[in-house]
């Protein structure tokens, strides 16, 4: 495992485990013990995935020292603003039973999320959490942040994978000092991701999957990336990707798959707006 250093010293490691739709506790446990094993040390998770319990049930079995993890968490819509941001971590860390969170995140950049922001930078100070960042942030939202904060963001965890690179959101990131970290970098199972022929063509000169290829096309432009299964011969594949590098003509030729918008998620649009407003993680 390869690390990258936050613009704080932190050190994150460049492949995370990711728990997002496991919401089934003991299932949940379960891959987070597995992917522990398999050597993951980063492990993302968030309070819209009902699953922060589990993954910390997990963190308490593995048997693995605290602080050769990185645990990330997330704070949701309705949570934002000062006060109820703290709250909400609150919940969140005694939920995962741990004395601090390695990053917190604001999940998605609507609400008053100035005010979560506000929170956050207390909490960093207090040593509460190591590192603060944001979620699906597009360049002019995390531009504005960052010069409106005491404390600019450190990561944006946003969706990054060859068909939607993300080049110009990456570079104004670096710009800012800001760690990309990917969601997604499987697209998500589309455009047939796991037997593309570009991808897979590339594979086979190196012994290695589509998928393998995918992750590592990430990793060498200096993205974090979060894949998930349950399944643990997967998340096996999934970090065996550090024993190979793409060439130039490798990464030229998957920037080429690049269709420059998501199809899963557009976090400008109105409509995107309104649906995750109205999704309530409390009753």
């Amino acid at each position: 495992m390869e690390y990258i250093e936050l613009r704080n010293g932190v050190r994150m490691p460049l492949e995370g485990f990711g728990v997002y739709q496991v919401p089934e506790a003991e299932v949940c446990k379960r891959a987070v013990l597995d992917a522990i094993d398999s050597g993951y040390r980063l492990i993302d998770t968030a309070a819209a995935y009902f699953n922060e319990e589990a993954v910390g049930k997990a963190i308490k079995e593995s048997g693995v020292p605290r602080s050769e993890l990185f645990i990330t968490t997330k704070l949701w819509i309705q949570d934002a603003g000062y006060e109820n941001a703290k709250k909400a971590f609150q919940v969140s860390i005694d939920k995962l039973g741990l004395d601090y969170i390695d990053l917190y995140l604001i999940h998605q950049p609507f609400n008053d999320y100035y005010g979560s922001w506000r929170a956050m930078e207390d909490l960093y100070k207090k040593g509460k959490i190591r590192a603060i960042g944001v979620c699906n942030f597009y360049p002019d939202r995390l531009t504005d942040l960052a010069m409106n904060s005491e404390i600019a963001p450190m990561v944006n965890q946003v969706e990054i994978h060859p068909f939607f690179q993300q080049t110009a959101a990456i570079e104004n990131m670096k710009a800012l000092g800001i760690q990309a970290e990917a969601w997604g970098p499987m697209a998500e199972g589309k455009h047939g991701i796991f037997t593309h022929p570009v991808l897979t063509g590339i594979g086979k000169k190196y012994g290695k999957t589509p998928a393998q290829v995918a992750l590592r096309w990430n990793i060498q432009r200096g993205v974090v990336v979060i894949p998930k299964s349950v399944h643990r011969e997967r998340m096996e594949e999934n970090i065996s990707i550090w024993d190979f590098s793409l060439s130039d003509d490798d990464m030229a030729e998957i920037s080429k798959l690049d269709i420059g918008h998501s199809e899963i998620i557009d976090h400008s649009s109105a409509e995107t707006a309104k649906w995750l407003n109205g999704w309530h993680i409390h009753d």
